[in-house]
């Protein structure tokens, strides 16, 4: 065997040992897929009487799960493959659970989808305490479900109710969780206590048996036909297509799974679960889903978007930082970096309106402390870290400054003339402009090597992204600290190059000004909004405007309109401009924060469309096709997206399918706007852009490179 070490010891014990050569984790390769045979019938075939078996591993995790490189491999014609796979994995388990010995999985370390679970074939499980590792099925959250035994018995051992949040949301639980649940069986304080413990369990339980072997055995809180059960299954169906629009089939194959594998017996329920799983295994959505949320993220985790080596540029903290502004962004971005323990000053013209931006880091502490995230002493402990002044001077020393001010030139060059002297020797200043070139901003720099932006993404608490745009002047060096430092807040980092509206904006653009373009030609805004929402987008196009304001839309587009002149070029404004045109300086709608803008936003009851869009847009008799709407929305981003990894403005494929999904809510079942070409297949895309080309205009051509992936 390449991947288990099988030992027995003087007493009898059997210990698997998972060692997977040449990789940092162990995982379901094909080679284990073997070995894992091999061993159970080793330990069928054992000639001496032996006591128990323990499963251990050899790397500082237990066990990573399927390898998902095979996964992105399949095709249709792989589906009855998938599930043999699957059902021999899940027959090794069975007849290791079944030899009539105790078996102990020892976890010194996250055991995640598959790798949980194999420690659930175990009779008992003893794991170190430590908050660090990670145990459950995360598989819905890369398009697939835990088809290795892990919904037939989380449903078994939870109960149908208390397993949802596991199976359907993926939810991940620390060790104490685990114990709390009874998943976990003892806690232990290091590595050297779990041989220990799971021998005293193998002494002590001869003749161990899974709960659902027991004569006696029932779920936990009924079966589907319980009363109390079957209410809630009546309507679990309606709630989760809700939530997933049916976009998702991974959520829709678990529920099915735990209820139907719940009316039958234990190997039913095994070989319902692998049916569902081979179908998901060679489906679309699974391929673009493992491409963005595990390679794509995973990569940039890794820091493959850093640019400099950590051999070239050590990896970096920054101590203290400084924010130029404490709005609703500035605000946001003292939290990010005192919720991650550094220390930061919250600058503002005024010790009442930097003071303001303090309540408002109170205020998300606050609702952490109220759903138990946090308690009284960490909350004190985050608002200790965030020094409200109105003294620029309070800003020496900083390793870095990020100004978030109003998006006008003038006031951001001063504000980088004043400051930066400020910075600490070698120190980063950085912008949080969503628009304006970082490459001119850093013209006010008297050190533009260290000058780069660093894009935070609204509410800041919420948003997970962080765009680094790198102009033209910024050193690598910089560029590898800001990466280090967006990673060491907890925040996501995609890096682009300098361009105006970088990658985010522009992208983002293109969908709600396509929002606008349809309004523009008649078509009733709540069909607008719908046709959003049905293609996956988070919110519709409308109310995105709304809350990003229509004045500072029209702000940006005047801004634009004057840069170009001023390069000799000529501003083209987007077919929905004119909408927006006539909501802010006709109607006097600027948005939610200026009192309604396509919404109304009464005092009691929910926000509405504003009645008078049907009388001022929509044209009776106005023809449109659903799908065709859909396809608009999607087809303008990744087009864009294409375009800007076409002139450089994206560094890489991976950073535009990221930055699509985190950043503007492209919908995650497409993998990203990238992969979503991919996934149609070019020559597919490019054909339904030309259609789309010849009915709303060139906006919608296919750049070249979409036409080379051909």
């Amino acid at each position: 065997m390449q991947t288990i070490r099988y030992e027995k010891d003087n007493a009898g014990i059997v210990t698997l040992t998972f060692d997977e050569p040449g990789s940092p984790v162990n995982t379901m390769s094909i080679e284990w897929q073997r070995d894992l045979h091999a061993a159970v019938d080793q330990l069928a075939a054992e000639k001496e009487p032996f006591s128990g078996v323990i499963l251990a591993s050899a790397k500082s995790t237990f066990f990573a799960g399927a390898n998902l490189k095979l996964v992105l491999q399949f095709t249709a014609a792989d589906a009855p493959r998938c599930y043999e796979e699957v059902q021999a994995i899940k027959r090794s388990f069975r007849r290791m659970e079944t030899l009539g010995k105790p078996v102990v999985a020892c976890l010194n370390g996250s055991a995640l989808g598959g790798g949980w679970e194999l420690a659930l074939a175990a009779h008992h499980r003893v794991a170190i305490d430590d908050p660090r590792i990670q145990f459950g099925t995360p598989e819905v959250t890369l398009g697939l479900l835990p088809g290795a035994s892990g919904i037939t018995k989380t449903v078994r051992l939870l109960g149908l109710a208390a397993a949802q949040p596991y199976l359907l949301e993926g939810k991940l639980m620390r060790p104490h969780e685990a114990a709390r649940l009874g998943l976990v069986h003892e806690l232990v304080a290091d590595a050297d206590e779990l041989r220990a413990h799971a021998h005293a369990f193998i002494r002590a339980n001869a003749q161990a048996k899974q709960p659902w072997d027991e004569k006696d055995y029932r779920i936990p809180g009924g079966g589907p036909s319980s009363p109390k059960i079957a209410q809630g299954l009546v309507v679990a169906p309606a709630m989760l297509a809700q939530r997933t629009r049916g976009l998702y089939p991974a959520p829709e194959a678990i529920l099915a799974c735990m209820v139907e594998g719940a009316q039958v017996d234990f190997d039913t329920a095994l070989r319902i679960e692998s049916r569902y799983l081979a179908k998901l295994m060679i489906g679309p959505v699974t391929k673009n889903m493992i491409n963005a949320f595990f390679f794509d993220l995973n990569a940039i985790k890794a820091g493959a978007s850093r640019g400099a080596s950590v051999q070239e540029v050590p990896r970096w903290k920054a101590a203290r930082v400084g924010i130029l502004g404490a709005g609703m962004m500035g605000s946001g971005i003292a939290h990010a970096n005192a919720i991650r323990g550094v220390a930061c000053v919250l600058l503002d013209v005024s010790q009442e309106k930097a003071d303001r931006g303090k309540d408002a880091v109170r205020k998300i502490t606050a609702g952490a402390v109220a759903k138990g995230r946090l308690d009284d002493a960490q909350q004190a402990q985050v608002l200790s870290l965030v020094h409200a002044t109105a003294q620029k001077a309070d800003l020496a020393g900083c390793d870095l400054i990020i100004e978030a001010v109003f998006e006008n030139r003038a006031v951001k060059a001063q504000m980088t003339r004043e400051t930066e002297p400020l910075l600490k020797q070698g120190g980063i200043f950085a912008s949080n402009t969503s628009t304006l070139p970082i490459t001119g901003l850093a013209e006010n720099s008297a050190r533009p090597e260290n000058f780069i932006g660093l894009h935070f993404f609204s509410p800041v608490d919420r948003m997970q992204l962080v765009e680094i745009i790198r102009g033209r002047a910024t050193a690598p060096a910089t560029l590898a600290r800001a990466y280090d430092y967006v990673q060491q807040i907890g925040k996501t980092p995609i890096v682009v190059n300098d361009a105006r509206g970088f990658f985010t904006s522009r992208t983002f653009g293109t969908f709600v000004m396509e929002g606008c373009a349809m309004l523009a030609e008649g078509i009733p805004a709540p069909v607008i909004e719908n046709a959003a929402l049905a293609a996956g987008m988070p919110v519709g196009p409308l109310a995105v405007l709304d809350e990003t304001s229509l004045s500072l839309a029209l702000h940006v587009a005047e801004q634009t309109k004057a840069d170009l002149a001023a390069e000799g070029k000529t501003y083209q404004p987007p077919p929905g401009e004119p909408v927006i045109e006539r909501l802010v300086n006709e109607f006097k709608r600027p948005g939610r924060a200026g009192g309604g803008g396509f919404y109304e936003y009464p005092a009691q009851g929910a926000k509405h469309l504003w009645p008078q869009l049907k009388r001022l847009f929509e044209q009776p008799g106005t023809r449109y096709e659903m799908q065709e709407l859909k396809d608009r929305f999607l087809y303008r981003q990744s087009i864009e997206a294409a375009r800007c990894l076409q002139e450089g403005v994206l560094a890489s494929e991976r950073d535009g399918n990221i930055g699509s999904i985190f950043g503007i809510g492209f919908p995650a079942w497409t993998g990203g706007a990238l992969q979503f070409i991919r996934s149609e297949g070019p020559q597919r895309f490019s054909a339904r852009a030309e259609e789309l080309a010849q009915r709303y205009g060139p906006r919608f051509t296919v750049p070249g490179i979409v036409r080379e992936w051909t």
